[in-house]
């Protein structure tokens, strides 16, 4: 019996059109209201063609596609994986041409995308070689892959593990001509069943479309590597409903002060939900925020201007007596104020607190929009809203997933402030001390050698339990 190389054509079947009537199919219900931001990169950078990014029929959206592809690192694994493809498309007829008509990946337009092959030259990688083969060339592209792949870590979001979202892209023993056929095998067996037909490293090829949207993406990802996620809130917008709501509000209304009582609401939920509706229809309408703050609330308040292109207006509240909150009465007192002396009269409340009903029920000829926390709002208040004819909505129903930035920067700004108070020191006069306290006779040679050596590479070491030590070069 005669072994069969990698190179004989015979090991890559032409693709079958099968439809399975056992697919794992689901009703568009099951995933309602879902995001598109992380099947949107992902499938960029697997290499889906931009046609599909272009249709409105499709999941992936073309702002990350344009957003991603301005992006070096990003814009060369895609390409490699287009390439890759394309090699697992067309092998058979890739092989022959190779070999017996002496072609190579820039001769062969209609099978090899020139497109990836030129980015990649600009980007400083050549992948074409002389006297390759296929497999080779699937051998190369497999190692830059590899190589490359976690340049693109910090495109996804830290809530998802990077890990999972990592080993789509690499073939299983891809640098082996065995792992490579292996691939092929599974492949063209089951062309028709992965995403717009491109290759990628997923068993689970009777689910259906998995570049769906990310709630159906996530969800089977985690459980393809025996994890479950659960913060489906990461995945899952406001319905259209919901957004609607705010928009006819907008509509209706000349200019909006949005009030927010940071006492009772969630800067971050607060950030999510302005992040998820349409930005020309909040700036063409809203005046400012203005935010009612307390001493012993977060600090990312302090951040928020620095993610919105909304002004802030930012009022610290003080305590005479520091068991009471004077923040109900300011944020009562400071509406009258924008309505009496600005002339505002639409007004959007963030908050969660019952306390703000008494300024509703006094100024009647004010309209209001209430955004509350689902959990943190009782049933009375709710009541109350719905009977006096006032529309609400849910903050915790806004996608919470890309509001990793801000998350990210108000801890880093918190971690600075206590590094700052905590950790001051001099090297300069610590090196005196010690040159005094040890009467080391250095001449001004010896020291700059000295500082250079030992103090100049000194690091802070962490510890697994987070204690950190400072260590001096060696």
């Amino acid at each position: 019996m005669t072994s069969t190389t990698l190179d004989e054509p015979s090991i890559y079947p032409a693709p079958t059109d099968s439809n399975d009537d056992a697919a794992v199919k689901h009703h568009y219900t099951d995933f309602e209201n879902s995001t598109y931001m992380v099947i949107s990169k992902v499938a960029y950078l697997i290499g889906v063609p931009k046609r599909f990014f272009e249709s409105d029929h499709e999941p992936p959206k073309l702002e990350w596609y344009e957003k991603l592809e301005s992006d070096k690192n990003a814009r060369i694994v895609r390409n490699l994986c287009a390439l890759r493809t394309a090699l697992e498309q067309n092998y058979s007829t890739i092989y022959k041409l190779m070999r017996y008509e002496m072609k190579n990946l820039h001769s062969m337009p209609e099978l090899i995308p020139q497109s990836s092959l030129q980015q990649l030259m600009n980007d400083g990688i050549t992948i074409e070689r002389a006297n390759y083969k296929p497999s080779q060339y699937i051998i190369d592209i497999n190692r830059h892959i590899s190589n490359r792949i976690n340049n693109c870590k910090s495109l996804f979001p830290i809530w998802l593990k990077w890990e999972y979202v990592r080993s789509l892209f690499l073939m299983p023993n891809g640098l082996s001509e065995d792992g490579i056929k292996a691939a092929a095998n599974d492949y063209y067996a089951n062309k028709s069943k992965y995403p717009y037909q491109v290759y990628m490293n997923w068993d689970y090829i009777n689910a259906g479309n998995i570049l769906y949207n990310d709630k159906k993406f996530v969800s089977l990802l985690y459980e393809a590597n025996e994890d479950y996620f659960c913060d489906l809130s990461k995945v899952t917008d406001a319905g259209n409903l919901t957004k609607a709501g705010i928009y006819k509000f907008l509509e209706e209304s000349e200019q909006v002060d949005i009030v927010v009582d940071c006492e009772n609401s969630d800067p971050f939920k607060l950030y999510a939900t302005l992040k998820n509706l349409d930005q020309e229809a909040l700036l063409s309408k809203i005046n400012k925020i203005i935010l009612y703050d307390d001493i012993h609330t977060t600090t990312a308040w302090k951040i928020l201007e620095q993610f919105t292109d909304i002004p802030i207006e930012h009022n610290l509240i003080e305590r005479i007596k520091e068991q009471k909150s004077l923040v109900d009465i300011r944020l009562t007192t400071g509406t009258c104020r924008e309505y009496y002396q600005n002339g505002i009269k639409s007004f959007i409340l963030v908050s969660s607190d019952s306390d703000y009903w008494g300024l509703i029920a006094a100024m009647p000829e004010l309209r209001f929009f209430v955004m509350v926390e689902n959990e943190k709002c009782g049933p009375a208040i709710k009541n109350a809203l719905i009977n006096a004819g006032i529309t609400y909505c849910y903050i915790d129903d806004f996608c919470t997933g890309n509001s990793d930035e801000i998350k990210i920067a108000a801890v880093l700004s918190e971690v600075r402030r206590v590094l700052d108070n905590s950790f001051h020191i001099n090297v300069q006069d610590i090196l005196q001390e010690a040159y005094t306290a040890t009467r080391a006779d250095l001449t001004t040679a010896e020291k700059r050698q000295f500082y250079d050596r030992y103090i100049r590479p000194m690091k802070i070491v962490i510890a697994s339990d987070g204690e950190a030590t400072i260590e001096l070069g060696s």
